[in-house]
């Protein structure tokens, strides 16, 4: 078991990035109740093995653990199902000042983007995830992923486009979604 000085200090280093670590899993499983189950073991693996953290950033350090710990649950319990369900509950944006067709409007737009995301695959939807919804840098995509920079590049900008492809396909009227 952790001393109590290496758990305060888990506890300072990790636990701060449980929406990321919650918010990787959500899409990678596509369901909310897989993904806290997988944070819930990705941070006991953190935990037990957090004496062999070097220091330094911890948000890749999880995110690595947790993205592990998900694809290791997919293979073992979804080969053929890798695509996401976005909780539509869990990304509402209060519209309460909105009137009806800006309300519908965005949530067409919402669904358009969650459709997009969902058709990538596994590989380009986590770096677009990382950089565009986690905020994170290049070289921390590239430590979370086990790749090099220059493939997070190249990945995001594939992911882009197909993106863009995606979403003007599904709007063929030209307007921006």
């Amino acid at each position: 078991m952790a001393e109590k000085a290496e758990l305060v200090e888990f506890e300072q280093a990790v636990l701060p990035h449980l929406g990321a670590a919650y918010n990787l899993a959500r899409w990678l499983t596509g369901n909310d109740h897989d993904a806290e189950d997988l944070v819930q073991e990705s941070y006991l693996r953190a935990l037990k093995f957090f004496s062999g953290f070097r220091g330094g950033n911890s948000r890749p350090w999880l995110l690595t653990i947790v993205r592990n710990t998900c694809y290791t649950w997919l293979r073992r319990n979804r080969m053929e199902d890798l695509t996401a369900e976005l909780d539509e509950d869990m990304h509402a944006v209060d519209f309460a000042t909105s009137n009806p067709e800006a309300v519908l409007l965005a949530a067409a737009r919402r669904d358009l983007v969650q459709r997009a995301l969902e058709d990538l695959s596994p590989v380009l939807r986590e770096i677009v995830i990382l950089r565009e919804m986690e905020g994170m840098s290049y070289k921390e995509i590239a430590e979370v992923t086990a790749v090099p920079i220059g493939t997070v590049m190249s990945r995001l900008a594939r992911a882009r486009a197909r993106l863009e492809e995606l979403l003007a396909d599904a709007n063929p009227t030209g307007a921006r979604a």
